[in-house]
């Protein structure tokens, strides 16, 4: 009998034992994160380059991404976690390639929401075509140009985006929830998720009319009270906003950015960050906190492990690592699927044929002129009400034309993905020439405007702000503008509200609407098509870049 009770009695205390261990053993957790995904259904061009370890200091190109592939990749890691969430970081849509632009990128958030997105901030690129779209992407209904094509009512996104940052002036709101706690093993985690604050300097400004993009850490700080006062003590902060490094997808050499400031002024309750906007692979460390960022176009997905402990219910350990959406990975058949359904659609009109190029037409950087940029300021001034000078932003213009031969309309759709409408106004010689120096109104992004064949003129980076285009070089056949004169300017829709900076735009009188910005390339290009891929030297920097 004595034995049978110390029996007993050693099983007993073995399970309690084991059942302390347990309860003490912290909960695990894996976030799955994405950003800048832009519409990128299928695998990019250009993929990744991705270090070579044999190598050092070389590296190899992989033709990674693609949704069905991600999904997959998505599978295989959540079926090794008891507890995870698929979150993302902001331009899931928008700046989108043709299959998913010219459906309203419907068929992206379709796929998203199928892998299983939870959450995502609101990038700026959600903006393109305005707040009443993006509250269209998210709740679901027909877009308002084509009824839904005969198809069923788009039912929205099964996903949450947050805009903790942007607020409806009338209401005092955010536009979308600021936040969204998720339970794992009982103990909640939240992910605050926010845009830029300089989002409105990227998208038409009638699109955001009436919203107010606040300060993010502010933001940040503001909500770290209201979580604890629900008893949240884990929380990750979702953020279109970014950094730059010069190392691997994995690293943080010689980090710098807007993040990182922002870091620094987050609440220390703050456990982690997942970042973008800088289309950058990083897996950091700032300020105490995880950063990372997983590159562009879904070629990489980050894994992060957190570890909550259970009598604190806060984070304990972070670890993280990018993952290549390897080509090797099969498809996932549903995902596949769906991405047919519309390759179907789609087909016939994006495989027209526009034009046959003589060249390649490269896009250029954001400053500088570019063969490409030249050709769409062309075709804009030719099918514009009787202007005599036309300007393009640069960043309107998404992809080059990299080869020779023939071109498609998917292809010139996605050069021009916006939909931009042209329009045609008058300004002063005066007006135009100050409009030249807003291109230089933000130092640390400078933007320089692609310009049509007759304008030309010279500037010199080393110039003092208000002074970087020569005195007397702005020119239109042949002729200095005249301070007084009054000409024809054509822009895109973008522009004509003051987009990137160039409020003076905004100024124009007389404005007529003069078409589309697309189909004025698609009847521009074909009798241009012998163009050497080479800018035409309308812009002149007269010091070394």
């Amino acid at each position: 009998m004595d034995k049978k009770i110390t029996k007993l009695g050693l099983l007993t205390l073995l399970a309690v034992i084991i059942c302390g261990v347990a309860q003490a053993a912290p909960v695990e957790v894996a976030i799955f994160a994405i950003n800048d995904f832009h519409g990128n259904l299928e695998p990019p061009p250009g993929g990744i380059n991705i270090a070579d370890p044999a190598h050092p200091g070389k590296s190899f190109n992989i033709a990674a991404g693609g949704a069905e592939r991600m999904a997959t990749l998505l599978k295989r890691l959540k079926a090794g976690h008891k507890n995870s969430v698929f979150v993302a970081a902001g331009d899931l849509v928008g700046a989108s390639p043709v299959l998913s632009n010219q459906f309203h990128d419907e068929p992206t958030v379709e796929a998203l929401s199928r892998m299983g997105l939870e959450v995502s901030a609101v990038g700026n690129h959600e903006f393109d075509r305005g707040v009443a779209e993006l509250l269209r992407l998210q709740r679901g209904g027909c877009h308002p140009g084509d009824d839904c094509r005969g198809r069923p009512p788009f039912k929205g996104a099964r996903f949450h985006w947050l805009a903790a940052s942007t607020m409806d002036r009338a209401t005092g709101n955010s536009i979308l929830p600021p936040y969204y706690v998720k339970r794992f093993s009982g103990i909640p985690v939240a992910f605050i998720g926010l845009t830029l604050r300089d989002t409105a300097g990227f998208v038409a400004p009638a699109g955001v009319a009436g919203v107010e993009f606040r300060d993010e850490a502010q933001t940040v700080n503001a909500l770290v009270p209201v979580l604890k006062a629900k008893g949240v003590k884990a929380i990750v902060v979702l953020i279109h906003q970014g950094g730059n490094t010069s190392g691997g997808i994995n690293d943080c050499a010689g980090f710098k950015g807007a993040i990182a400031d922002l870091v620094a002024k987050f609440d220390k309750a703050v456990d982690l960050v997942v970042s973008g906007h800088t289309h950058q692979a990083y897996n950091c460390v700032i300020d105490g906190r995880h950063v990372t960022s997983a590159h562009r176009y879904g070629t990489l997905l980050t894994e992060i492990d957190l570890k909550l402990d259970r009598k604190t219910r806060d984070v304990a350990s972070v670890t993280a690592s990018n993952l290549v959406v390897d080509p090797a990975l099969p498809p996932d058949p549903a995902i596949t699927r769906l991405i047919e359904s519309y390759r179907r659609r789609a087909g016939a009109l994006n495989n027209r044929v526009i034009a046959t190029l003589s060249a390649p037409l490269p896009a250029g950087t954001l400053t500088e002129e570019s063969a490409l940029g030249d050709i769409v300021a062309d075709a804009m001034r030719a099918a514009s009400d009787h202007a005599q000078i036309a300007f393009m932003n640069p960043g309107g213009i998404r992809v080059a034309l990299p080869n020779a031969g023939p071109v498609t309309h998917g292809e010139l759709f996605a050069v021009l993905p916006f939909g931009n409408q042209i329009v045609t106004f008058d300004l002063t010689g005066a007006q135009i020439v100050a409009l030249l120096e807003q291109q230089w109104s933000d130092p640390q992004l400078i933007r320089i405007m692609r310009v049509s064949q007759g304008f030309s003129y010279a500037w010199d980076g080393r110039r003092p702000a208000g002074q970087h285009v020569i005195a007397g070089s702005a020119m239109l056949n042949g002729s200095p503008l005249r301070p007084d004169a009054v000409y024809r300017v054509a822009v895109p829709d973008f522009l004509a509200q003051g987009g990137d900076g160039m409020t003076l735009f905004t100024q124009g009188n007389n404005s007529v609407m003069s078409g589309s910005l697309l189909d004025a390339l698609e009847a521009w290009l074909p009798s241009h098509a012998a163009a050497d891929g080479k800018p035409q030297g309308r812009i002149k920097r007269v010091d070394t870049p």
